[in-house]
């Protein structure tokens, strides 16, 4: 039998949604061992003169707990 554990992370990109997912996962991974998935809650992105600079995401990361 399994045990998951879900926590919510927000990471941010200055290149893109997909660079902002990828870097929080690889974040996440560090520090939270066996990560299983992620599921992206919500997305937004940080405008200055008509730019976007910043793009950012908030996930949920699920990992599997061991014995």
């Amino acid at each position: 039998m399994s045990v998951a554990k879900v926590t919510e992370i927000i990471a941010s990109s200055e290149k893109s949604f997909d660079d902002a997912v990828a870097q929080g996962v690889k974040r996440a991974d560090k520090t939270l061992k066996n990560v299983k998935g992620a599921w992206i809650k919500d997305q937004k992105a940080v405008v200055e003169s008509g730019k976007i600079v910043e793009y950012r995401v908030t996930m949920k990361v699920s990992f599997v707990l061991k014995d």
